[in-house]
């Protein structure tokens, strides 16, 4: 992890923790760099990844916004794994890994995965829990070209925390697909689903490495009540 990115998580936490509530403004830059022992550049990252994670509003010479936070946060254009969102905005949850199997790729999986049929893949499946309810399903296809081991103790922790500390693989950028879909048969099987529950928001992520390597295709569907997604537009005006 960068320096940038400590400075940027530890701030985030306090955000979510209330340390700098709503409303408020943050330390300035020159007591960040004090505190942090960093130099002007890396907090300036800090601060712009916090913008553009909704955290934060940065204004010329008023200082840095903070925002609301009226449900748990999921950054649209991030590559942030869960557990991460996890210990930024300090929720309790569990992750339950529902099945992990090692097996060949088939023509139905091939077409909304992208994957060859033939390739090996770990086919992971996860329900998140927060406050003791299955809000979240995590339907992961991982090549075992890239990944030769995966079990259950790496997936209830963090595969990207394995992948990147253990493997050494540099977790680089996503194509991602949002949609508002019905409920299936697996939603109602493994999300604890009020009765007015009708519809799911989906984010289907094809993941690739820093080679441009495609390796993960992930499908995360969420209860529509825990969660907002958010991005930070700049407008960038642009003559025709």
């Amino acid at each position: 992890m960068t320096r940038y990115e400590e400075v940027y998580y530890l701030i985030a936490s306090r955000i979510v923790q209330g340390t700098y509530p709503e409303g408020s403004i943050l330390p300035s830059e020159a007591q960040m760099l004090d505190e942090f022992q960093v130099s002007r550049h890396t907090v300036r990252k800090a601060l712009d990844m916090l913008m553009e994670n909704a955290y934060i509003l940065k204004r010329q010479g008023k200082g840095s916004l903070v925002l609301g936070r009226e449900r748990l946060i999921f950054p649209i254009s991030g590559l942030t794994s869960y557990k991460e969102l996890q210990e930024i905005q300090g929720f309790e949850s569990a992750t339950k890994v529902v099945s992990l199997e090692r097996k060949k790729i088939n023509a139905e999986v091939a077409a909304y995965t992208g994957f060859n049929e033939g390739d090996t893949a770990w086919f992971v499946l996860r329900a998140r829990l927060i406050d003791g309810e299955a809000v979240i399903t995590d339907n992961d296809v991982i090549l075992t070209t890239f990944v030769p081991h995966l079990d259950t103790q790496i997936a209830e922790n963090s595969i990207y925390a394995y992948l990147e500390d253990e493997l050494g693989l540099e977790i680089a950028y996503a194509n991602k697909e949002i949609t508002v879909d019905s409920l299936n048969d697996d939603d109602h099987h493994y999300l604890n689903l009020r009765k007015f529950d009708n519809n799911i928001v989906s984010v289907k992520s094809k993941v690739y490495l820093g080679d441009a390597s495609f390796f993960q295709y992930t499908e995360s569907r969420h209860r529509v009540d825990k969660f907002r997604f958010v991005d930070f537009a700049r407008r960038r005006k642009t003559l025709i």
